[in-house]
C-alpha cells in the first residue's frame, strides 16, 4: 500500500527487510500464497504498494473463485468453476495463484513454476488433485481476461506545479510516482474511482491548516524534540516497511489467531484485497484531483503561503523520506482504513486483540481493538513528517466508505 516513503528507497531495502522478518507458522495454502505473492510483487517485482495492491487483488480474487467453486458456499466474484466438493482446495489455490502471478510477473515464471511444482507435490495424485487444478485454471483465466485493458500501466503521471499549495517533486529524489496510473484503473468492485471524493485539504490560509502545519512541523521533523520514543517507533512501525508486506502480515496474523479454515481465508483475503485495491484506486484518483503539497514543501515555503500563523523553516526535513506523489489523501490511511473496516465487517466486531510485527521498526505492537490500528496509522504518518492530519483522517474515511459499500452490496455474500 503506500507505507513506504520514497518508493525506490523502500524497495531497495525490501529484500534485506524480508530476511529479518520472523517466520510465521504455516496456516494453509491461502496464507502461504499470500506470502509468496507479496514477495513476487513487492520484493522481486519492485512494485509500489499501490500497484501491488491491485495485483494482490487479482491473485486473491482468483483464489477465492477457485476455492468457492469447490465449496460453493458464497457468491462468486467472476466465475464459478465446475468443481466437485471433494476436489483439492490446496491444488486449486496453488494453481489460481501461480497462473495469475505468472501472467503478472512473467520474468519470475521459472521460480514461480518451481514453487508451484513443489506445492502440488504435497497433494496426492488422483481425480481430486486434477479437479482442484482445473478449478484454479478456470478462476485464473477469468481473472486475467477480466483485467485485460483495465487501465493498468497507463500514461498518467502527477505533474508538479510551483503554485502555492500545489504538489511538486521533493527531496531526496525529486521523482514523480511511476505508478500514478493506479488512480485511473477500472475498479474491482465499486462503480467508479471518483465515487468517494474526499472533502479535500484545508485551505492554506485557514486556521485549520495552520494547526495541522504546526503539528507535523513539530512532531514530524527528523530532529524533533517533541516526538516521543514511542511515537518514533509508531512512525517506523507503520511507515518503514513496504505496505504489501506489512499489511499482508497484519491480516495473516489475525486470520491465524481466529483459526480460519482455508475456505474462510479465501473469502477474507479476497474481500480485503479487492476492497483495498479499490480504496487505493480511489485514493490515487483523489490525489490527482487535489494535488496538494507535502509538509516538506509547505514548511520550507511557508513564508509564501499567505498564512500569518505558519513559520517557514527552509532546512526542515521529515523523519521518513517524502513520497513522490501528492499529500492528500494519505495512501496508507486509505488502504489501511479499508482493511480495518473489512475486518470489522467480516468478524462482526471491532473487539479483536492481536499482536503485529513490523520489519520497519523491528518491533511488535499489541492492540485490543482493530480500530486502534487505524488510529495509530493516522498519527504515525504525522510523526513520520509526510502527511498533514487532514490527509490521514480523510484517507481513512475514504477507505472505510469503500469497505462499507462492499458490505452493503453483499459482495461475496453467502448463497
Amino acid at each position: 500500500m503506500h507505507a513506504c516513503g520514497a518508493f525506490r528507497i523502500c524497495v531497495a531495502a525490501a529484500s534485506l527487510i524480508a530476511l529479518s522478518v520472523p517466520a510465521a507458522a504455516r496456516a494453509d495454502a491461502v496464507t502461504d500464497w499470500n506470502v509468496r505473492a507479496g514477495t513476487a510483487l513487492a520484493v522481486t517485482g519492485r512494485q509500489s504498494p499501490t500497484a501491488a495492491s491491485l495485483h494482490m487483488a487479482m491473485v486473491h480474487g482468483a483464489i477465492y473463485d477457485a476455492v468457492n467453486g469447490i465449496d460453493r458456499g458464497h457468491r462468486p466474484y467472476l466465475v464459478l468453476p465446475d468443481a466437485q466438493p471433494w476436489d483439492s482446495v490446496d491444488a486449486a489455490v496453488a494453481t489460481a495463484a501461480y497462473r495469475v502471478l505468472a501472467a503478472l510477473v512473467p520474468d519470475q515464471q521459472p521460480a514461480l513454476a518451481a514453487t508451484y511444482t513443489a506445492a502440488l507435490a504435497t497433494v496426492p495424485e488422483g481425480p481430486a488433485k486434477d479437479g482442484g487444478i482445473a478449478a484454479g485454471d478456470d478462476a485464473a483465466a477469468a481473472m486475467i481476461a477480466a483485467r485485460t485493458n483495465d487501465g493498468r500501466f497507463g500514461p498518467f503521471r502527477f505533474t508538479g506545479s510551483l503554485g502555492i499549495g500545489m504538489w511538486r517533486p521533493e527531496l531526496p529524489l525529486f521523482l514523480s510516482d511511476p505508478f500514478a496510473w493506479v488512480g485511473f484503473v477500472e475498479p474491482f468492485l465499486i462503480p467508479t474511482a471518483e465515487q468517494f471524493r474526499t472533502d479535500g485539504p484545508n485551505g492554506v490560509t485557514t486556521a485549520e491548516y495552520a494547526a495541522d502545519f504546526a503539528e507535523v512541523k513539530s512532531l514530524g521533523s527528523r530532529n524533533s524534540t517533541t516526538r516521543t520514543a514511542d511515537q518514533t517507533e509508531q512512525a517506523l512501525f507503520w511507515g518503514a516497511e513496504h505496505g504489501t508486506l506489512l499489511l499482508g502480515r497484519f491480516v495473516r496474523t489475525i486470520a491465524a489467531d481466529q483459526q480460519l479454515s482455508p475456505v474462510e481465508d479465501a473469502r477474507l483475503f479476497a474481500l480485503v484485497t479487492l476492497t483495498s485495491a479499490d480504496a487505493n484506486i480511489s485514493c490515487w484518483n483523489d490525489k490527482a484531483y487535489w494535488s496538494f503539497w507535502r509538509p516538506q514543501t509547505a514548511i520550507r515555503l511557508a513564508a509564501t503561503d499567505g498564512n500569518p500563523e505558519t513559520d517557514a523553516d527552509p532546512g526542515w526535513e521529515p523523519l521518513l523520506p517524502t513520497p513522490p506523489f501528492p499529500d492528500h489523501p494519505s495512501g496508507h490511511s486509505c488502504g489501511s482504513g479499508s482493511i480495518v473496516a473489512t475486518l470489522q465487517n467480516y468478524f462482526g466486531t471491532d473487539r479483536i486483540a492481536f499482536t503485529a510485527f513490523s520489519a520497519g521498526s523491528g518491533t511488535s505492537r499489541s492492540y485490543t481493538r482493530l480500530s486502534q490500528a487505524i488510529k495509530e496509522i493516522i498519527d504515525a504518518r504525522i510523526y513520520a513528517g509526510i502527511h498533514f492530519r487532514a490527509a490521514d483522517e480523510q484517507g481513512a474515511v475514504l477507505g472505510k466508505k469503500v469497505a462499507h459499500w462492499v458490505e452493503k452490496h453483499h459482495i461475496l455474500a453467502p448463497n
